[in-house]
């Protein structure tokens, strides 16, 4: 549900003074939005994009520079890729959705690719929505460039811009997702067809919010298709993803955001994430908000090395992975595991304080030492 005007642009006034003044807004594309799903109690996180900081540069400015991104080459051979596969009106595009999910359909010949210019992202979300009513009124097959969508995140509208929509005869949607990654042999890198699945599953998501608010709502199809370049070619190639599985985890997700609002309204008075404050007064700024690393944040957050040298200082052991943090229970920091295995502090009947010290006693069977307790 949209805010109200006026508690909406109190919020937005209020996200522009955390990010700066005179700083444009960086916006949250579906990458982010992905990975900010696969963590939502990061607070850290949900504040800086909701405010849409650029976090490369506040990394950079914390001293801690990302590397985490994609070079200036690999974008402008994707970029390229993507223009080969939307030439001649997306002739070849329509041929692989054809193809890979709809051979049932009249075979396209040709199709309607749409004009979805207009101003902000407002509206080109409101011109793609009337695009997609249209669309699907005309019974063909129609051919979204680059539409815009708005899916609400913890409270704040994120503008999103898949590669492109493909609308079917039978008035369908399917998200197309074009990556310059090869197929090799009819196959690709499944990390990297995973983080595609997952990004679609946010256009999906915002898409279906879309069509529930037409009548009849039309059906968001949960197979995308996923274009790459055949082999070790330019030739275009595709693959039919089945996405249900990353939809269900990222909405049930996205649900378990706090709101933006929320933890704006617990920040100090004053704060600001703008690159171009002192180091340490900025420093202060991201402190203030709590952060949850993982070592999975290394591939996916530009901060990510300031938070992991953050975790490692503090001791605590969601540095060393989720799945360690959620077998130690209440057991937070890696000097409250060691003094629970060497028996100084902890209830024995907690499994993992028992576990520790079934551990620590094996250890010390192993060297041929006494155990410590």
């Amino acid at each position: 549900m949209p805010l109200p005007r006026t508690r909406g642009t109190a919020l937005r006034q209020r996200l522009a003074e955390l990010r700066g003044p005179e700083v444009p807004a960086k916006a949250l594309d579906a990458r982010a939005l992905a990975a900010l799903a696969a963590n939502p109690g990061c607070r850290r996180r949900a504040i800086l994009d909701g405010a849409g900081v650029n976090k490369t540069a506040l990394a950079s400015a914390l001293g801690s520079p990302s590397a985490f991104g994609q070079s200036q080459f690999a974008l402008t051979r994707g970029n390229a890729f993507e223009a080969k596969v939307k030439a001649d009106g997306g002739a070849e595009l329509l041929r692989l959705v054809h193809e890979r999910l709809d051979r049932g359909a009249e075979p396209p010949d040709g199709a309607h690719v749409p004009d979805l210019t207009a101003i902000g992202p407002e509206g080109r979300t409101a011109r793609t929505a009337l695009a997609l009513r249209e669309a699907g009124e005309a019974q063909g097959w129609t051919l979204l460039d680059h539409p815009m969508l708005a899916l609400d995140v913890a409270g704040s509208p994120a503008f999103l811009e898949p590669d492109a929509v493909v609308v079917h005869p039978d008035g369908s949607w399917t998200v197309v997702e074009i990556k310059s990654f090869p197929m090799l042999d009819g196959s690709a890198d499944p990390s990297k067809v995973g983080a595609a699945a997952r990004q679609a599953a946010v256009y999906v998501l915002a898409l279906e919010e879309v069509a529930a608010r037409l009548e009849p709502a039309p059906k968001v199809r949960h197979r995308v298709l996923l274009v790459c370049p055949k082999d070790f070619s330019n030739l275009p190639t595709a693959s039919a993803v089945d996405i249900r599985k990353q939809r269900a985890v990222t909405a049930r997700q996205l649900a378990r955001l706090t709101r933006i609002e929320d933890i704006a309204d617990a920040l100090p008075e004053g704060t600001c994430f703008a690159p171009g404050l002192p180091a340490a007064e900025l420093a202060a700024a991201v402190e203030s908000v709590p952060a949850t690393y993982a070592p999975e944040c290394l591939s996916a957050c530009e901060l990510a090395f300031h938070c992991r040298d953050r975790s490692r200082a503090a001791g605590q052991v969601t540095s060393l992975g989720r799945s360690v943090r959620a077998e130690l229970g209440g057991l937070t920091t890696v000097e409250d595991v060691l003094a629970a295995a060497r028996g100084e502090t902890g209830d024995p009947d907690d499994p993992a304080v028992a576990a520790l010290r079934r551990a620590a006693e094996l250890r010390a069977e192993a060297l041929g030492v006494a155990a410590c307790h």
